[in-house]
Parts: structure tokens; sequence; C-alpha cells
């Protein structure tokens, strides 16, 4: 009912919406038209102005357009012209995306890849590979959708394409979203906003907050859901984006219908259908349609939303779009139910429960085996009612956490206590009302005798129907046992061939943790020159991206926190190359000052990064101290210095560049502070405020971080470590830890 934005990446002109075309575009259209009849023409410019006059057209009169670019497509076959073609079939293939047609879509799309593979054309192999992706998208083909989505991402990254990215990981964070993985979703959604900030993308902008407002909504937080929609449609009424408007107008409805504000969602939603129909969009008209129709039955108007939910179907069906259906035929079918039309709603409801398992959306898969549950108990199924509560539990649970898990499986067990109490009630009260009457009719023992009879040869007949059913059940049961036997012993062989493989990857990784070890500062060296301090390191993995450093020369103690691209064994094997640039600035360069160590480590990483053959991009963030006496000199690429002194926290901010290649490098800045009595310094990596858990399994954020640190402050500093520990794992809870953790605390006392 709400819209997840879906970027299309084909590069469209930012045309008006009106049916007809204004002076200024009547002129451009017939030049164009001129050209392309023209014989005067070379054929490879008549080609590209076909292209021109087809933006023209596709958004009001899409069949025109299609007409266009198969001619242009036959014109540059023609001449060999190969660009053309590819070109042609990727419009061709965008248009009948537009119109419902989804399998053209993807013909036209391949023959356009297959072009621009042979010419080796790699951005717009992105683009169009972006576009496959999204027709798999639509049609429910999830894992393939996310195959497709990332391989054109890798062709931006390679090529640093920051807007192709950005809109890559907006489109792989909606699936994650619609997949229930709310903190994947979010983790994505915030790169791609720092993307397009970075480059002024106020459209990409738009998509994102629009995104994001959908998480939000999803966990029940709507004014800020609200925040974020209004966030992008501002951006798009900026723009003169009228398909954005729309999206974003059916969302703000959406979201006020969650409030049971009906007044509010209907003028929204209203507004947001009269521009979908003017610019001709059918998915847009049929998500607003769907969520006027919940509006209307909310408010008691049921014949009006069946009205609507029946054509939303239809345009859901014409475009092909299986989420949309399965959604449609659920709430049609939960309407239908609520009017006794208990064939109608059957019927819409394993429609809806089969598309839903086709594209695996977990939140689709509950509200259709929810329906069909009420169904079966309606039928006096119990059977299936059951399988059908059992999934619809299931599912709910995969989209909660722990703690609604907790609350689910007790409700399911009060429910199941609560039904057979009332079955044993019921038998006892029929039982007792059976031995009453019988004292009555005590009279007639000869005909009470008679109907004991009967009664006892159905029963007879129903033990022994019952006995061949039984019996059926059980061969088929061990049937199936031993297959599963077989199965078993299959599963077994293979497991101990891949235990056998893991552990020899396992020791590995467990040498390559010694080794790793081994460049790390010793306790005894950390507590000789850091007395009166701490270390929390916590590896995702056995081995890290992170580590900390500290070297002592010409009297001052140089430490750091770093944090390497990557984590596990690709990010060791950073940390190593990094650790050396440093220790080689130090020993080798005699370089005590941390903006001149941090300048020499980039230039010595940077040089060991370049005797590859590939590009590589890798490189660290870090905090690097130097302390003599009372003076503190600091050093950050990326990585902030907090001191916390009379219970405030100074926080000197880093440069924002890392370790390793970057645009634009410059120098890095040198901070100096004179320390006090009691100050207490801390350095770390981000993977201490960016681990996911809480009650919402959201970021633990700086915020929370500064919090926690002042509300220690009077405890030593072994305890400090203690506290941080405790308070990130209790934060974690089951939740995977997503990044490595280095932090270094320090508490400064004058001799």
């Amino acid at each position: 009912m709400r819209r997840i934005a879906l970027f299309i990446l084909i590069c469209l002109t930012n045309l008006s919406y009106a049916q007809s075309f204004d002076k200024q575009e009547k002129k451009s259209v017939d030049s164009l038209k001129s050209i392309i009849l023209g014989e005067q023409y070379h054929d490879t410019i008549q080609v590209n102005s076909c292209y021109y006059l087809a933006l023209y057209y596709y958004q009001t009169k899409i069949d025109t357009a299609i007409e266009i670019c198969t001619h242009a497509v036959k014109l540059a076959e023609q001449n060999n012209y190969e660009s053309g073609q590819a070109e042609g079939y990727g419009w061709l293939g965008y248009l009948n995306f537009v119109i419902g047609e989804s399998d053209l879509s993807l013909s036209y799309h391949f023959k356009s890849l297959d072009l621009l593979k042979e010419n080796d054309n790699s951005n717009e192999m992105a683009v169009v590979l972006n576009n496959i992706a999204g027709v798999y998208e639509l049609t429910g083909e999830i894992e393939l959708a996310l195959d497709y989505y990332k391989q054109a991402m890798d062709i931006h990254i390679a090529h640093q394409d920051i807007e192709g990215t950005a809109i890559l990981l907006n489109n792989i964070g909606g699936i994650y979203l619609n997949k229930g993985d709310i903190p994947k979703a979010l983790e994505i959604f915030d790169k791609t906003v720092n993307l397009r900030k970075h480059i002024n993308d106020k459209e990409g902008l738009a998509y994102t907050y629009n995104n994001i407002g959908t998480v939000y909504e999803s966990q029940g937080e709507y004014e800020k859901s609200i925040e974020y929609h209004e966030m992008a449609l501002s951006l798009r009424t900026e723009i003169e984006d009228k398909f954005g408007e729309a999206m974003s107008l059916n969302n703000i409805g959406y979201v006020r219908i969650q409030q049971d504000n009906y007044f509010e969602a209907l003028h929204y939603l209203n507004l947001s259908q009269e521009i979908q129909i003017e610019i001709g969009d059918k998915g847009g008209q049929a998500y607003s349609l769907n969520n006027l129709a919940f509006a209307s039955k909310e408010s008691g108007d049921i014949d009006e939303a069946v009205r609507y939910y029946e054509q939303a179907l239809t345009l859901y069906e014409e475009i092909g779009d299986i989420e949309g259906q399965s959604m449609v035929l659920t709430n049609l079918g939960t309407v239908e139910f609520q009017l006794n039309k208990m064939k109608l709603a059957k019927r819409h409801a394993e429609r809806s429960f089969e598309l839903s398992q086709i594209i695996g959306f977990p939140e689709k898969i509950q509200s259709s085996a929810e329906l069909l549950s009420k169904l079966y108990e309606h039928e006096s199924n119990g059977m299936r009612a059951l399988e059908m509560y059992k999934l619809q539990i299931e599912m709910r649970d995969s989209l909660n956490n722990e703690a609604t898990q907790k609350a689910s499986a007790n409700l399911e067990a009060k429910y199941a206590y609560e039904k057979k109490k009332a079955i044993d009630d019921i038998q006892h009260d029929k039982e007792l009302s059976i031995e009453q009457e019988a004292k009555k009719k005590a009279e007639v023992l000869k005909y009470a005798a008679f109907i004991g009879m009967i009664l006892i040869a159905g029963f007879l007949f129903f033990v022994f129907n019952r006995l061949k059913i039984t019996r059926k059940q059980k061969s088929v049961i061990e049937a199936q046992k031993s297959e599963v036997e077989l199965q078993k012993e299959r599963v077994e062989h293979a497991h101990g061939e891949l235990e056998e493989k893991n552990n020899e990857i396992l020791d590995s990784i467990k040498y390559a943790k010694r080794i790793q070890s081994a460049i790390l500062p010793p306790n005894h060296i950390i507590e000789k020159h850091l007395p009166n301090s701490f270390v929390l390191y916590k590896p995702k993995d056995i081995v890290a991206g992170d580590f900390y450093w500290l070297e002592e020369k010409n009297g001052k103690v140089v430490f750091a926190a770093a944090d390497c691209t990557g984590h596990g064994v690709p990010g060791a094997m950073v940390s190593v190359v990094c650790n050396n640039a440093l220790n080689r600035a130090v020993r080798e360069h005699n370089l005590v000052k941390p903006s001149m160590i941090l300048d020499k480590a980039r230039e010595i990483v940077i040089q060991e990064f370049e005797k590859s053959d590939e590009e590589v991009q890798d490189g660290m963030d870090i905090a690097l101290c130097a302390i003599e006496n009372n003076k503190l000199e600091y050093a950050g690429a990326n990585n902030p210095l907090w001191i916390i002194r009379k219970n405030e926290i100074i926080e000197i901010k880093a440069d924002k560049q890392p370790i390793g290649k970057y645009d634009n490098a410059s120098p890095y800045s040198n901070h100096e502070v004179t320390l006090e009595n009691g100050d207490c310094i801390y350095i770390f990596s981000d993977g201490y405020v960016d681990q996911f858990g809480g009650e919402k399994g959201k970021k633990f954020r700086a915020k929370a971080l500064r919090e926690l640190l002042l509300r220690i402050q009077k405890e030593p500093l072994n305890q400090q470590k203690i506290i941080l520990d405790e308070t990130f794992e209790e934060w974690r809870g089951s939740l995977e830890q997503v990044d490595d953790v280095c932090m270094i605390g320090l508490k400064f006392n004058q001799p």
C-alpha cells in the first residue's frame, strides 16, 4: 500500500507533461521531423533525431514513441550503426516496461546488452543492467533483480560514477526493505543520502527520502515517516517531477490512513490520483486506488472500497506487477470475507498466496496466509486453518524483533490452550446432558437400547473408517521417512566434506590471526607508555581491519586507533600494509608530528597499492595522537578525537579524507592541546556507533556514545572498558556484529 521508489536509469529529458506542445517545443518537434524525413542528412543523424523526438512523445503518446524508436532501430540496422541499435533497443525495452509488457521489455534490453558488450560500452551496459533488474523486481524474480543490480553497481564503482552508484544502492535498499531486512535497508539508504548530497542530486535524494520514509512507516514511526515523505515532496515540486510528486502524495496519504486520519488521507490520495491519470502512470494509479479503497473501507464505504480494489487489480494485471496483485487480492478478499462472499474471498486469497510465494516477501505471505486461515476455519477445515495460522506467525516473526517473537509464541500457546479448554467444556456439558436425559427416560429403556445399538454401529463404522485412513497415512509416512533418512545420509556425507574444507580454511585464518596479533603492541608496552588507559578491541571476525598502534620516539608517545577498508581477511591484509606505513613513517623517516606521519603514511600506502596491475582504492581512517608531558598533538583521517574535561566533551574533528588514494587530497591538519589533570582522551573507529541493535534494530549512534562516556566518567579506566563492552553486547543482542570495534581511552594526570 506504500510505494518503494524504483529509479530507472534511462536518461530522460525533463519535459512538460502537457498534452500539447508549447511554441518552442513544437518548433523543436518540427525540426526533428524534417531531419528524420530529409534525405540530405546522414543516417546516424536521423537515428539520433528519432530518439530526441521520442523524448517529446513518450509521456503523452507512448505508442508514437514506440513507432519512432522501432523506425530508428531498423534504420540503424541497415547502416550497421551498432551504438544506435543498442540505444534503440534500450528505449524499446524501457517503453514496453512502462506499458506493462515485461517479457518484451526484457527481450529488447538483452538485445541492447549484447550489442553493448560487443563494443565494450560499459557505462551504457550499467544502464541496461539496472533496467533489466527493475523489470525482474516488478515481476517478482527478486534474486535475479539483486544479481543484475549488483552487476550494474560494480561497473559504476569501477568508473567512480557516484550518481550511478547512488541509484543502484537506492534500488537494492528497496529490495531489502521489502524482504523485511530493516537494518540492511537503512544502512544502504544512509550511504545513498551521503552520495547524493555530495553531488547535489535533488531528484535522487528525493527517491531516497521516499524510501527512508517507508522504512519509518513500517516501524510505526508515523510522524518521522511523514517528515521524510514531505522532504521528498518538496524536492520533487522544486524540480517539477510529476511522477515523484504523485508518489510522495500517495505515501503521505497511506501514512495518514495508519494514523486513522481518513479525511486527510483521501485528500492526498485524490491529489496523487489526478497527477497519475494526467501522466499515464498505471502503476501509480493502482497504488493510489488501493489506498483509496482502504481509506473508504475504514471510513465505512464498503461498496466504494470494492470498486477501487477491482480497478487497482485490473491495472496491476495490465502492467504485470505481481507484488501489487498479491497485495490487492488480499485486501479485496478481506472485504469479501466481511461481506460473507466466501467463494470470492477464497478465490482471491488463494491467488494472492500463490503470488506472494513467487516473490517471497514475508509481509505479503503473512497477510494472505492470515486471510486463508480465517477462511479455512470458517469452512471447518481445521488442519488447513492451523497450517496457514502457523505460516502467518512464522512470517510475522521474521519481520519483528526477538521480544515480539516471544509475545507471538505466548499468544499462540494461549490460543491453543483456550481452544482446547473450550472443547473440553463443551464435551463435559454434552456428557452431563446425556446422563440427565438417560435418567428422565428410564421408562423407555427398550427404545433407548435400540438407539444405543444404532449409535454403537455408527461408532464402529467411524472407527473402521479412521483405521483405514490411519493405515494409509502410516504407509505414506513410512515412505517419506525412508526418503528423509536417505537424504540425511547424503547431507551428512556432504557435510563431512564441507566441514573438512571449513576446518582447513579456519586453521589458515587462525594462523593469520597470530600474524596480525604480532603487529599489535603488547599489553606491557601499552601499560609502560600509557599507564592509565584501556584498549577495547572487538574484531567482527577472527581477524580484523581495525588495529591499534603505539610507538615511542624522541620522548614522545605516539598512538592511534585505525580502521582499514573492510573487515575479516581482506581488512586484515589492508591493516598489515597500513601498519607498516605508520612504522616506516616514524622509524625510517623519524617523524613524530601526527600530521606529517599521516601525510607520509598516505604516500607509502598509495605506493604499495600502485604496484598492483589493478586499481586499488583501499586505505584507512585513523585518529593519531602524540603526547609529551602535558602537550597533546592530534591529526585524523575521518576519525575524531574526544576529550572530556569537567564533564563536557571537546571534539576535535578529523580531515574528511582517508589514508589512501583520494581526489583533491591535501596535507593533514595538526592540532595541539594543553592537557589538564583529569582530562579523559578517547579515539575510536566507527564500529561501536554503527552497530545495529536495541528494540528497533537501529544504530547506536555517536550521540548515545557521548552520553555513555559522560555517565561513566567517575569510574576507573578498567571499569569503563567493562561497561563499554557490556553496553555494546546488550545493545547488539542477537544481531550480528556489523564491523570491527577499536577504542582507546586514556586519563591524563600530571606527576
